[in-house]
């Protein structure tokens, strides 16, 4: 696959955009000499930014997708959103992944309905890296699928294993099934058939994960339905900023705290770093054709450079056509 990579970026989206866009894909630009990128947006934004910049052209947009629409209707009748035409670019070919901080919804009606599924795909779904101190996890799904089938789960889990494999470099990652418990019985009548279709497939899986088990590293992969998916990360980061916020107050209490600050900061500023939801810059859809890169709405410009980044290391690992030939 050549080095070369062409991504799409939606212009407008983020609760702060067009300008940290902008910064974060000049950053983004400077970073790989070999990234190309197609941004699209209102005329007046896009076309001053991309005569300033080399390798990144003009996609002038008319029309946006707010936070509050509906996805996928907005997605049929806005065919000229920043959001719809940078997805329509991969789908033709002139770009081979897109990215976007702005509504995930639209983001993910976009990356079906637009770019469109691979072969054999029921339904793509958002994974996302969970920062274990023994070894990054795969969660999936995080939001794109509120209401599964057990079925879809395993399709779900060969995804997110060669997204594992391809991204993060785990040889035959270990799958785990989101449950209330570690024996094979527990759970919902959902959660039971799904444990037996896994059991039955040829992924690695070791059987069920508790939430307590998120954090923990002893899976590679832990997969559930869309719902329960965006509950576990969304406790897992309100949790890590409620206890980073608490720290940082008991450290700044008094001089002898702060001086515990300064002995420690090297450890802190590594564990913010690895806690840092900016780093990773976005969630990917797997299950589409091309890299469909989702990023945060509070997005900042290093946040936008890093989604932009992943979703070029995306394309460049081939993870779509490891998914393609595994579920055919």
């Amino acid at each position: 696959m050549a080095d070369r990579v062409t991504i799409s970026v939606d212009a407008l989206g983020g609760d702060n955009a067009p300008g940290v866009v902008l910064e974060g894909v000049e950053a983004a630009l400077a970073d790989d000499a070999d990234l190309e990128v197609i941004l699209c947006g209102p005329a007046e934004v896009v076309e001053p930014f991309a005569a300033d910049h080399d390798r990144c052209s003009a996609r002038a947009t008319t029309e946006v997708i707010g936070m509050a629409e509906h996805p996928a209707n907005a997605v049929r009748k806005k065919k000229d959103s920043s959001i719809v035409v940078g997805c329509r670019l991969v789908k033709e070919g002139e770009a081979q992944g897109f990215f976007s901080a702005g509504s995930t919804g639209a983001c993910l009606a976009a990356g079906t309905l637009v770019i469109g599924r691979i072969k054999g795909v029921s339904r793509p779904a958002l994974a996302t890296i969970l920062p274990s101190p023994k070894k990054p996890v795969v969660l999936c799904d995080v939001g794109a699928n509120a209401d599964c089938k057990p079925e879809y789960l395993v399709q779900f889990a060969i995804m997110a294993s060669a997204y594992a494999t391809k991204i993060i470099g785990v040889k035959n990652p270990t799958v785990g099934l989101l449950n209330i418990g570690e024996e094979e019985e527990k759970g919902s009548q959902f959660a039971q058939e799904a444990h037996a279709l896994l059991k039955q497939s040829s992924l690695n899986f070791k059987g069920n994960a508790e939430g307590r088990d998120t954090l923990k590293g002893e899976f590679d992969v832990i997969v559930c339905d869309g719902f329960t998916g965006n509950v576990c990360l969304k406790t897992i980061e309100g949790t890590a900023s409620v206890l980073l916020g608490e720290l940082k107050t008991i450290l700044k209490s008094s001089l002898k705290t702060k001086l515990a600050a300064l002995a420690i900061k090297g450890g802190l500023k590594d564990l913010l770093g690895r806690l840092d939801p900016d780093v990773a810059g976005g969630a990917p859809l797997l299950g589409v054709k091309g890299a469909c890169i989702v990023g945060h709405g509070s997005s900042n410009a290093r946040a936008i450079k890093n989604g932009v980044l992943a979703s070029a290391s995306y394309v460049r690992s081939g993870v779509s056509e490891v998914i393609a030939q595994t579920i055919q």
